[in-house]
């Protein structure tokens, strides 16, 4: 990722999820961002992606190990 800011689109497309499910990730802080220009205008960070999707990788090791999975 060369940008530093990605819009909901570009994250949600990276993610392989719906715009709505990614907003819900904003709203509840699982994912950083800011909100810039008009209300629905967020924009994420590309490093709060990657540590968003090694937090992710690192609870799924745990489920696994824990059977949970």
């Amino acid at each position: 990722m060369s940008q530093r800011f990605l819009t909901i689109a570009d994250v949600a497309e990276t993610l392989n999820l719906s715009q709505s499910a990614t907003r819900a990730l904003l709203s509840s802080g699982e994912l950083p961002a800011i909100q810039v220009g008009g209300k629905r205008t967020w924009r994420i960070e590309a490093s709060e992606l990657e540590r968003y999707i090694e937090r992710q990788y690192a609870a799924t090791r745990e489920r696994i190990e824990s059977g949970k999975i």
